[in-house]
């Protein structure tokens, strides 16, 4: 089971063709709505110790090349681990949203309806729907009216 995931996360990650990439990524346990685009290079980090931990994608979500998102962080196997466990939170991209180039998600933020993650920000919070965001950390640039 775990080689077939690691084949799936492979195949998602960097097979050319977008409806190949979107199978793998169902294979692999991931909710996906209709008419999603993921970019090259999609990088989806969990932890096999957190296999309640989900990541779901609504319809027409827009996935930009070189996006990483992060279901779970931890130590590994250094000495940090006694003081800083694992941490992992499901992550929900909802209808009709748009992440950038580069973007990185944390675990446990939810992208609104319509709302814009700019190329290269890093999203540790919720965003809203139908606003865009930007930065380190993002933060709001604009309402979409």
């Amino acid at each position: 089971m775990k080689l077939l995931l690691k084949i799936y996360k492979w195949v998602y990650g960097s097979f050319p063709y977008n409806k190949i990439r979107i199978a793998a990524l169902r294979l692999s346990g991931v909710k996906v709505g209709e008419h999603v685009y993921l970019g090259e290079s999609l990088l989806v980090i969990t932890d096999t110790k957190t296999p309640d931990i989900k990541l779901e994608l609504g319809s027409r979500v827009s996935v930009a090349p070189r996006v990483t998102i992060l279901l779970s962080s931890g130590p590994n196997y250094s000495e940090l681990q006694a003081f800083l466990p694992l941490y992992g939170k499901s992550v929900l991209l909802k209808d009709d949203c748009w992440i950038g180039t580069g973007a990185i998600i944390y675990p446990g933020v939810t992208v609104g309806k319509c709302a814009v993650v700019s190329a290269g920000a890093v999203v540790t919070k919720d965003v809203p729907d139908y606003t865009i965001v930007g930065g380190v950390p993002a933060k709001i640039i604009k309402k979409i009216d």
